[in-house]
């Protein structure tokens, strides 16, 4: 393949052969036609040549650029878990409030609320910022887990209640330390260092509740999945 400085030299001498020759004769040679002919060739061989190269090179260009600008799928996905389950806090929390027997679980209930919907606005600044799209209700298990609680009344409420935070607490911290550890985008990074001081104080009332109610055992339909959302 010729050079661009190449076809421009070659276009030059084509060039002066005509300023020597009246068109009309110089193109009716054997030589003329040659040269003509080569160097038509040699320009749309070349300018093909750089068009398929740009069109092989500019899908690689962009899914370069949109794979720096999209969060990594386990940021994503802690994203959008963190999201239903902080919802799951704050409705779990309103109910523990209206059905609560024991006023520990009452105050628990409502500081809930409160953390669970601050860290929810945080949690939608920083997936706003890189483009992820959170869930806006809660998940099915969570859900079942509301119906489930929705049921019980007194004691049995609040010690149904208190062992499910208290699972799901220590679940949870595991997976915002290793969002805070190993996650790749920043944003979502300082989301859940910002937050686990605050799932840790929660777990710890959480336990100090279950004791005061005197739940010892796992409730059956806990969740078992991280609802991560700076309970």
């Amino acid at each position: 393949m010729f050079s661009l400085n190449e076809i421009s030299t070659k276009l030059n001498q084509f060039s002066l052969k005509l300023n020597e020759f009246s068109m009309k004769k110089f193109l009716e040679t054997n030589t003329g036609k040659a040269i003509y002919v080569g160097v038509v060739t040699v320009t749309l061989s070349a300018v093909g040549s750089w068009a398929v190269l740009a069109h092989q090179d500019s899908p690689s260009a962009t899914k370069a650029t949109a794979a720096k600008s999209r969060p990594a799928m386990g940021d994503a996905h802690f994203a959008r878990e963190a999201a239903q389950g902080g919802m799951a806090e704050v409705k779990l929390g309103q109910l523990a409030e209206e059905k609560g027997s024991n006023d520990t679980v009452k105050s628990f209930g409502k500081r809930m609320v409160e953390d669970h919907s601050k860290a929810g606005d945080k949690l939608k600044e920083a997936a706003s910022r890189e483009s992820i799209t959170l869930p806006t209700d809660i998940s099915a298990k969570d859900q079942a887990t509301y119906d489930r609680l929705a049921k019980l009344n007194g004691t049995a409420f609040d010690r149904a209640y208190a062992r499910d935070m208290v699972k799901d607490h220590e679940t949870d911290i595991a997976a915002f330390q290793k969002e805070a550890s190993a996650g790749k985008d920043d944003s979502l990074k300082s989301f859940a260092s910002e937050t686990l001081p605050t799932l840790q104080d929660h777990l710890k009332q959480a336990k100090e509740m279950m004791k005061t109610v005197g739940g010892t055992t796992a409730a059956k339909g806990t969740r078992s999945k991280a609802s991560t959302s700076g309970r």
